[in-house]
Parts: structure tokens; C-alpha cells; sequence
């Protein structure tokens, strides 16, 4: 009880939002190519068996979009990624090098794919002082290219703004995705939010699916953006008329795509991606954009359980990425926070709810409805957002559920509830007028 109140308390002193009334909505996008030149010999994150071996070659380029939006004096950014996920000190680092222009931890959202075949997150975390190639290195160089690059992106999208009209549409796929942990609960929502300009040109596509881009393995060593690049590509192609699409992914800690097809991992990815975005573009020609009003955000701090590694880390985790019990101690020390930075959006008829991690699709369904019978038409969970803190289990999944998603679980059985607490209690600010 004394834990529950303190997320409370937390979240009453430090819960922000904001809104603007009177004012247009006006947006700009932008885009940058944040692959590295192979000769930085920097390796691809999701799978200790890759041992920090440099990446062989680039198989398809992964980029950074930026989406920003302003009414009056308030602004937020979204930035898409194509990686497996970021570290704290990546959008801490960003917002340094763009001082007096309006940035915090308040208002931007960074929202990777999770691709499999993109940078270990690791190389970018500058607290990884570990060496262990299990874990991935710690790489200056590659950290300092990706800051410059974002850099970029966001001075770039934080000019030109125009007005803009937006709406969100989605639907329910079937047979597209699945629980690996063979637990019931499957997020079958696909969401898809248009952005146009006022002459009806669309300016910008944001998709929400959830499954892991896992279609590549460990023994793949070429860099990728996975499905989610697929998606990304061939949605814009359907388009036209120079849209920027922009993918995040959702609760995908135990969901995996669903493809009947013997072709190989490289060939799947492409596959894959083309029939999720013939979804989403049957979505995106339903929907009407329209003029939003309703445009706010909202931040709060949320205290986190202590460390505890789960009694099945050593038979998965454990094993996989070279600890024992000493040294796996030592690593969330190191690595794990003791308290997270989570934020919300509301754009028009749509939430997005920032999670810092690998959440459980039992765990997201619930925010979803939660924020729904709110007064809410559309939620959608924002994966990995800002930094990865494990995956996120609900109490009894926890207790009772054994296998990889468990074991990487490094908070202990009340994490789960402490993050869909701090996400409901994050977002319900935002849903006040319709």
C-alpha cells in the first residue's frame, strides 16, 4: 500500500499537461538516414550469441522521422527510430545540443521499432563501462554519429510549421500476430493516424502495430530496419505525394508476427512489411482528417521497485548474455534506474502512452481500455519509449510464467503494475474535453 501511494504522490507534484484553446494545430516532418558507414564496426543488438561481432554489411538503411507539432506556444516532437531501443542517456544527450529551442524531457517522445537487425542498444549507452560482449560495448563513436544525426533531425522539423488536419481510424487483424508465451492476450489493433495539410496533401502517416520485428536471428549480420522498414517503404510508395510514414511499435513484450511462408529471414522482412502496409493504407483511405483542437501532452516520474533478478534469469538471460548471479547484480546496478521518465500525447481522438520497455500485451490492452472508458476513441501504446528498463510483466506472469520475457524482467512482481499505473495516472490529464 505504502508503495501504491507513493506513485500517487509522485504523480500529483510532477504530472504536467498542457493545451492550448484558440489556436491552429500546425506541423512539419523530417527524415534523416542514421546509418552507420560499416567501417565503425559496430555490432546489432537483441542477441548475446552475436558476441559484439561487427555488422558485415548494411542490407536496408534505418532512419530517424520526426513529426512536430505546435499550437500557440506549445510543441512536441515524435521521432520514430529503426532500433531495437534506446538508452536514457540518448534523448538526455539530444536535448543538450538543441538549448533555448523549447526541448525537455516533457516533450519529445522517441519511439524505436525494435529491429532486430539495427544497432545494439548497448554501444550507444555511455553508463555501459561493463565490457561484456555478451551485453555489447559501449561505443563512443557511434553514440556521438547518432546525436549528430538527431541533431539534425530536430532542427530540421522544428521550422516551417503549417496548419494541419488530422484524424485516426483503426482495425483489427487477424492472424498477423501472436502470444509466444501461449498466454491468451493479443493485440490485434492496428492504428493508423493521417496527417494532412489544409490543401488535403498528406503530410504525414503514423502506424501502430504490435509484434516483434524478430524475423532475423543472431547468426544475421546484416543491418536492417526488419519489417518495420518494409512497412515504412512500401506504405510511403502506396501514398505518394512525398508523405513522411512513421512506425512505433506496441505492448510486443510476448508478441510475435504470425507469417506462413518458407522463404528466408531477409526475404520474410520484406514480406511481412508489404502486407502490414496494405492494411494500414486501407485504413488510411477511410480516414477524414479534420481540424484538432484537442492537443496536449503530460509527464510524470515514476519510482521504481528495487532491483530483483528473477529466479529463472540464470536458465535464459542469464545464460544468453554471459552472467551469474554476482555479476547480474552488479549490471542492474549499473544500468537500471531507480525511478523513469513517462510520457503521454493527446493529438485529436488519438492518446499515445509512452512505455519505457518491453510491456506484456495483458498489460497494454488493459491501459487501452482503461483510457477508452476514459473518453477516449483511440490508445495506443508507444513501445520502448525513451529507453529500455526490461520487459514488464503482470504480477502473476511474473510468478508464475518462466521463460525469456520473465527472466529479463529486473524490477521484481510489482513492475508491472507500477508502469501501468504510472501510464493511466500519465494519461488521464489529457482526456478532459472531446
Amino acid at each position: 500500500m505504502k508503495y501504491r501511494a507513493l506513485i500517487i504522490i509522485i504523480f500529483s507534484i510532477f504530472t504536467l499537461s498542457f493545451t492550448s484553446q484558440g489556436k491552429k494545430l500546425t506541423a512539419n516532418v523530417a527524415s534523416i538516414d542514421i546509418t552507420p558507414p560499416i567501417e565503425m564496426k559496430y555490432t546489432l543488438g537483441g542477441y548475446g550469441e552475436r558476441m559484439n561481432k561487427p555488422a558485415e554489411a548494411i542490407h536496408d538503411h534505418i532512419m530517424a522521422k520526426a513529426l512536430s507539432l505546435k499550437m500557440g506556444d506549445r510543441k512536441y516532437m515524435i521521432i520514430t527510430l529503426d532500433l531495437l531501443g534506446i538508452p536514457s542517456n540518448v534523448k538526455s544527450d539530444l536535448i543538450k545540443r538543441v538549448p533555448g529551442m523549447g526541448w525537455g524531457l516533457e516533450n519529445m517522445m522517441f519511439l524505436p521499432s525494435h529491429s532486430h537487425g539495427s544497432l545494439e542498444m548497448a554501444a550507444l549507452n555511455s553508463k555501459n563501462l561493463l565490457n561484456n560482449p555478451n551485453l555489447g560495448i559501449f561505443q563512443p563513436k557511434l553514440l556521438a554519429f547518432l546525436i549528430d544525426k538527431l541533431e539534425t533531425l530536430v532542427r530540421e522539423a522544428d521550422k516551417n510549421y503549417q496548419p494541419v488536419k488530422i484524424g485516426t481510424e483503426s482495425r483489427v487483424l487477424e492472424g498477423l500476430n501472436r502470444n509466444r508465451r501461449n498466454d491468451p492476450d493479443i493485440d490485434k489493433e492496428l492504428i493508423v493516424t493521417r496527417i494532412d495539410l489544409n490543401n488535403g496533401k498528406p503530410l504525414a502517416v503514423l502506424v501502430n502495430w504490435t509484434a516483434h520485428p524478430t524475423f532475423l536471428g543472431g547468426q544475421d549480420m546484416l543491418v536492417s530496419a526488419e519489417w518495420p522498414g518494409y512497412l515504412q517503404t512500401n506504405l510511403q510508395n502506396l501514398i505518394g505525394q512525398g508523405v513522411t510514414t512513421m512506425y512505433f511499435n506496441g505492448s510486443e513484450g510476448d508478441q510475435s508476427t504470425v507469417l506462413n511462408s518458407d522463404k528466408k529471414g531477409y526475404e520474410k522482412i520484406q514480406i511481412y512489411g508489404k502486407i502490414i502496409a496494405n492494411k494500414a493504407f486501407e485504413v488510411f483511405k477511410d480516414i477524414k482528417p479534420r481540424e484538432v483542437k484537442e492537443f496536449k501532452y503530460s509527464y510524470g516520474i515514476v519510482p521504481l521497485p528495487e532491483h530483483a533478478a528473477h529466479p529463472s534469469f540464470m536458465k535464459t538471460g542469464g545464460e544468453e548474455y554471459g552472467l551469474n548471479e554476482k555479476t547480474v547484480k552488479i549490471v542492474m546496478d549499473v544500468l537500471g534506474p531507480s525511478e523513469v521518465g513517462m510520457g503521454a500525447v493527446r493529438i485529436g481522438d488519438l492518446v499515445i502512452s509512452g512505455i519505457p520497455g518491453e510491456l506484456t500485451a495483458v498489460l497494454g490492452l488493459k491501459i487501452k481500455m482503461t483510457l477508452k472508458e476514459s473518453g477516449i476513441k483511440h490508445v495506443a501504446i508507444g513501445g520502448l519509449a525513451n529507453e529500455w528498463i526490461g520487459y514488464i510483466l503482470s504480477r502473476d506472469q511474473y510468478l508464475h510464467g518462466e521463460g525469456y520475457e520473465s527472466s529479463m524482467s529486473f524490477y521484481g512482481p510489482d513492475f508491472g503494475e507500477a508502469i501501468s499505473t504510472g501510464a493511466i495516472k500519465t494519461a488521464l490529464p489529457l482526456i478532459g474535453s472531446k
